[in-house]
């Protein structure tokens, strides 16, 4: 099926794909590098898979077994497609190819009975220090209304992953941003894709557009080819599950949406990794941000740039990730400096919300970054901007952030069916479209009525209190020869100035991080396959 594989193979528009034949021209394809599907299992007998399957990858948790094999009962076909876009055995005359098709894969069977926060937590903290890539492609319900994000004990499991997996470097958590588009959700108010600590990854469309499914956000880093309209753009073909292994029903061509997106994701992932295995989990973002092309998708409206003239998209990130361009800058990539974390006070406002449609209020901070002390960012990664508000509905509200640099980022786009909630309480909007501005001078906040009527209760909307929180660096982190083209960074840091101070606060910071508040008509939602 390699020919119906259009996403390796030059199948976009005017030839665009992943990118990923250079990459395998110079012999990089996942070999020694452990990816995880966690979904509902993996059929690991699959013949287009059992030659990479990892059983130390792993595990069943629905059935507190370590076999991860799905039910058989055409709803956990899933996880199975999701490992095939990983790591399909090449050249043997079954389905396609992975994008990394000698990495070793593994699954973790979780999505098929209840998920909770053990459960989660569970699949994110298996065999931390085999497990290189953790790729999940499933979250919060996409219905448009529900805010929500991982509990306490999966908070933990990221940070653990961030800090203590792969012997140190970091687990690398690939994430699917939501197929809420039909919906006009917004992939912020999934507190799994908002995560500094996961690699977001949305689609595009065979023709380089949007698809109908897509969720646009602020914390979308990258993305990946897809699907699109049905009959006029193809699908993903990848291996397909099927108990009795009948040969015209163990591969499709009918893989969708960010599930898709994800494993193709952290296929490439796997090659960068392979070409450089001491990558830290931020200098894998770091690459991603870097190497990935607007130019594929340019056809699309809404690309921008930032304050070091990157061009970014809140329906794609910075584009569309190039296996061959990441693979080259890892093969040179040094490692950056240890993060910094940057606080502003909390600010205590308690600012009317507007009433009237099109209306807005504003409110800004100064900060110098933190300058002076071991917490100083100077160089930006991720920014959260922690909001607690009121205001109904919730969902006519829009936001956007502005940094010194003038860079304008919308941290939340309204929400038409989000009609029954009326708060945000702390919660941690994520935007990366600063990454590698400066930190220091005036951040501003706008807050707009965007909905199509006034607030359903007038004079009660509040902005109570808001709080910026940077995370970076304090010198230049890349330490590439400058010559490279692929290299907007001012200048090379002396070895002298590459000593970073440590990160005292990043526990501390994740750790007192909000417990989202939800109307009693919601409740927190169930996971959900994307």
């Amino acid at each position: 099926m390699f020919s119906a594989q259009w996403f390796i193979n030059g199948g976009g528009r005017d030839g665009a794909d992943m990118n990923v034949r250079p990459a395998w021209d110079k012999g990089y394809t996942g070999k020694g590098v452990v990816v995880s599907i966690l979904d509902d299992g993996i059929q690991h007998n699959h013949p287009d898979l059992a030659q990479n399957y990892d059983k130390f990858a792993s595990t069943d948790i629905n059935d507190s077994d370590p076999d991860p094999m799905p039910q058989d009962n055409g709803d956990n076909k899933h996880g199975t497609r999701c490992a095939g876009e990983v790591a399909a055995v090449a050249n043997n005359g079954i389905c396609g190819v992975g994008i990394a098709f000698n990495a070793s894969i593994g699954g973790v069977r979780m999505l098929d009975g209840v998920v909770n926060d053990a459960v989660e937590a569970r699949a994110l903290s298996l065999n931390p220090n085999h497990i290189d890539i953790y790729s999940a492609s499933w979250g919060p319900e996409d219905d448009g209304r529900t805010v929500d994000g991982p509990g306490p004990l999966a908070k933990r499991a990221f940070l653990n992953g961030v800090t203590r997996g792969r012997n140190g470097k970091g687990s690398i958590f690939v994430w699917a941003s939501g197929n809420g588009g039909r919906f006009v959700d917004d992939c912020n108010c999934d507190g799994y894709t908002n995560s500094i600590f996961t690699l977001s990854i949305s689609s595009a469309s065979q023709a380089g557009f949007k698809p109908w499914y897509l969720e646009q956000c602020s914390s979308t880093l990258a993305t990946t080819f897809s699907s699109g309209t049905p009959g006029t753009d193809a699908s993903i073909a990848t291996v397909d599950q099927d108990a009795r292994l009948r040969p015209n029903k163990i591969c499709t061509d009918q893989h969708t949406g960010t599930s898709a997106s994800a494993p193709i994701a952290a296929g490439v992932c796997a090659l960068a990794l392979e070409a450089n295995p001491n990558l830290t989990w931020r200098d894998m973002q770091y690459l991603v941000v870097m190497s990935s092309k607007p130019g594929p998708l340019i056809r699309e409206t809404g690309w921008l740039n930032n304050g070091l003239g990157r061009q970014y998209n809140h329906k794609f990130g910075y584009g569309l990730m190039d296996a061959g361009a990441m693979v080259d800058l890892a093969e040179r990539w040094k490692n950056v400096p240890l993060q910094h974390v940057c606080q502003s006070a909390v600010i205590t406002s308690d600012l009317p919300l507007p009433e009237q449609v099109g209306r807005s209020v504003k409110t800004s901070l100064s900060t110098d970054g933190c300058a002076g002390t071991l917490n100083v960012v100077n160089h930006l990664e991720h920014v959260q901007c922690k909001i607690s508000l009121n205001y109904s509905p919730r969902g006519n509200l829009m936001i956007i952030l502005t940094s010194p640099s003038g860079t304008r980022s919308t941290l939340l786009f309204p929400r038409p069916r989000d009609t029954l909630g009326s708060s945000f309480d702390e919660w941690p909007f994520l935007s990366v479209h600063f990454w590698g501005e400066p930190t220091a001078g005036t951040w501003s906040l706008e807050i707009i009525n965007a909905g199509s009527e006034r607030s359903a209760r007038a004079g009660q909307g509040i902005l109570h209190k808001w709080q910026m929180i940077w995370y970076g660096t304090e010198h230049n982190p890349i330490r590439i020869p400058r010559h490279s083209s692929l290299i907007s960074s001012p200048q090379i840091p002396t070895p002298s100035q590459q000593q970073a101070s440590p990160f005292p606060s990043l526990s501390s910071v994740f750790q007192s991080s909000f417990q989202p508040s939800f109307p009693p008509f919601f409740g927190s939602s169930s996971k959900r396959k994307k």
